[in-house]
């Protein structure tokens, strides 16, 4: 029974492309040819006993969530488990500490300007900023603003 359903869909999706390939709609009856193939490469894949399987599996599921208590137990289990993931931050980065600073610039005296004072780092030693390379004008702009 379900072979002959299968053909008799993708027949009435050949006579439908016909039809507009006929009026002249090529594109819409290619798209129609592609949807006639649809029921019999299913059927002939074994595809369409397959989903019949999983449906009658899913409505069995379903009729056995109502009326069976270790159903319910099994979804209040799945849904402890979801809120204690979400409470203990899974999927979120790890907060592990970056590398730190060796020195940060003093603050600006209290009475002076609010611009960072600037301190000379000894000879042959490099700075952080040194290795910024091409952001050397990105570290000029954040240095007159005073961050």
């Amino acid at each position: 029974m379900t072979a002959i359903v299968c053909m008799a869909l993708s027949a009435a999706g050949v006579v439908i492309a016909v039809l507009a390939g006929v009026r002249g709609r090529i594109r819409s009856a290619f798209r129609w040819l592609g949807v006639a193939l649809v029921p019999v490469g299913l059927y002939l894949t074994g595809l369409i006993t397959v989903f019949r399987r999983i449906g009658t599996a899913l409505s069995n599921w379903a009729t056995h969530l109502v009326f069976d208590p270790k159903v319910w137990t099994g979804l209040a289990m799945l849904g402890a488990a979801v809120l204690l993931l979400l409470a203990t931050g899974i999927g979120r980065r790890s907060r592990e500490p970056g590398p730190v600073k060796a020195s940060k610039q003093p603050k600006a005296a209290k009475g002076g300007s609010s611009a960072p004072a600037v301190t000379a780092k000894p000879a042959g030693q490099k700075s952080a900023a040194d290795d910024l390379g091409d952001f050397s004008d990105v570290e000029e702009i954040l240095k007159r603003r005073g961050i």
